[in-house]
């Protein structure tokens, strides 16, 4: 039976597939929490925080910024986020591409370098993404106005599989009183 190395190319997808989910769109930019970027370093959330608070001119504000207090209590609360004894107290900081790309030169570790390639793999497929979507989109305009009336229906079609689709709403956990018809 073979052993699974740390970097073996069936971890990698499953790998990059968290660091994928831990980036977010804040404030109209890509950017990871310190907690996400910590627990993929392998260090404590405040030794992520000390480490950049002693090299402060290496994080401007494009790199890196600090939730407010508004975005920190809609941040708890989509993720939840506790918010009594044993929560986060302060707001999270928030990295973008470049501040990630900081990080490793702050956090010397062979691990931070791993990490941080595979983060920045992260950002150029998402990026790809992106952009194939775009394209897709941009060429979709382009033959609608070619064969508008011929294919009309095979456009919708398509720009309703291009749209992501919608969680189905659940049914609330618990006793409800029953309903009269």
């Amino acid at each position: 039976m073979a052993v699974r190395k740390k970097g073996d190319s069936q971890t990698q997808p499953l790998r990059l597939r968290q660091i994928s989910d831990a980036i977010l769109l804040i404030r109209g930019q890509k950017v990871m929490l310190d907690a996400d970027l910590a627990s993929l370093y392998g260090v404590d959330t405040r030794t992520l925080i000390q480490s950049v608070k002693r090299n402060l001119g290496r994080f401007p504000v494009d790199f890196m910024f600090q939730l407010s207090l508004k975005e920190f209590d809609i941040l708890r609360s989509q993720i939840v986020i506790s918010n009594t004894r044993g929560g986060r107290r302060s707001s999270p900081y928030a990295f973008t591409e470049q501040g990630v790309a900081m990080l490793s030169s702050v956090l010397r570790s062979s691990q931070a370098i791993a990490v941080n390639v595979e983060i920045m793999r992260a950002f150029v497929q998402l990026r790809r993404i992106l952009a194939a979507n775009g394209d897709l989109d941009r060429k979709l305009v382009a033959l609608e106005k070619k064969y508008d009336s011929q294919f009309k229906v095979v456009f919708e079609a398509i720009r309703e599989l291009m749209v992501t689709p919608s969680l189905p709403k659940k049914r609330p956990i618990g006793f409800a009183p029953l309903r009269k018809k």
